[in-house]
């Protein structure tokens, strides 16, 4: 037997946001944290959806807006936090998108899946007692950062090549924020997950009508649950595990499985590559790192 849901261990007393939890995995992730005690906040782009979320699950959970392709939103829902904050799950993405851009004019997929999550998590880490949790994807291996086009101006738009890119930046995202936790002397943790193939909504939403048609297909006959494809997310936001981990599922090709520490892409390990993309991502979004030796939680 593998980690299951059995594994959690009581979450009494702890405050968790999980972004993007009103479907999905993030949505199981914060059901199952709430119904070990967490008081648990849905970051929600909608509200309605997030409430009627909310009324499922059992314990202490509440609804916040949070657009995360809007970086007025981010630093607003920042800003309203009050009092400590446990762990952050930077789990809301977008998924092969059609080329668009977020209200700051940055590519949707860079824009949410990375750049709103750098910006949302440096502006909370002062608050941050524990760890962040950022959700990536196999997709990550098939992933290249153009650091002199990342908004994709200059090249051709490629809606998967985005997403692609978009995942290895989750990852090299976790591995400067860990490199600079550490050298502020934090004892705060940056940690990534990956659900695997799990049946979500984002697999039909993309830019391709027929592959919508496939990939429903195969949700139905060969991902696995999304109850399932949180495990990763689950044991990365509660056990206790050095930064850096990265946990996916164990099966054949961590498509499913029960959750272990998976390896990455040579590319996600760039150190090189990961402080020139933070450095870019604090020029776009304005957001540095707010912590230095002297400030260290």
């Amino acid at each position: 037997m593998g980690w299951s849901v059995a594994d959690i261990a009581d979450q009494s007393g702890r405050r968790v946001v999980v972004t993007g939890a009103n479907s999905g995995i993030g949505r199981v992730a914060a059901a199952e944290l709430a119904r070990r005690g967490a008081e648990v906040t849905l970051a929600v782009r909608d509200e309605a959806k997030g409430r009627e979320a909310a009324a499922t699950m059992p314990g202490s959970v509440e609804v916040r807006r949070l657009d995360l392709a809007d970086l007025s939103s981010v630093r607003a829902f920042a800003e309203g936090w009050d009092g400590n904050l446990d762990v952050l799950i930077d789990n809301a993405g977008v998924m092969a998108t059609p080329q668009r851009r977020t209200v700051d004019g940055f590519e949707l997929q860079i824009g949410t899946n990375h750049l709103g999550h750098f910006a949302l998590t440096n502006l909370l880490l002062p608050r941050l007692t524990d760890r962040v949790v950022v959700v990536s994807s196999s997709a990550h291996r098939m992933g290249r950062i153009d650091l002199g086009d990342l908004n994709w101006e200059r090249r051709r738009y490629r809606s998967w090549g985005a997403y692609g890119q978009s995942k290895l930046a989750n990852l090299l995202f976790v591995w400067e924020l860990q490199r600079r936790l550490d050298e502020a002397g934090s004892p705060l943790r940056a940690l990534a997950a990956h659900p695997g193939y799990a049946a979500t909504n984002l697999q039909t939403r993309t830019a391709n009508p027929v592959g919508n048609l496939l990939s429903e297909g195969l949700n139905r006959f060969v991902a696995q649950s999304a109850e399932d494809g949180a495990m990763p997310t689950l044991r990365a936001a509660t056990e206790d595990l050095p930064g850096r981990t990265y946990v996916g599922p164990g099966g054949f090709m961590e498509l499913r499985g029960a959750p272990t520490l998976v390896g990455r892409a040579a590319s996600a390990t760039d150190s090189a590559t990961a402080r020139g993309l933070w450095e870019l991502s604090e020029r776009l979004t304005g957001v540095s790192f707010p912590l230095g030796s002297d400030q260290a939680a």
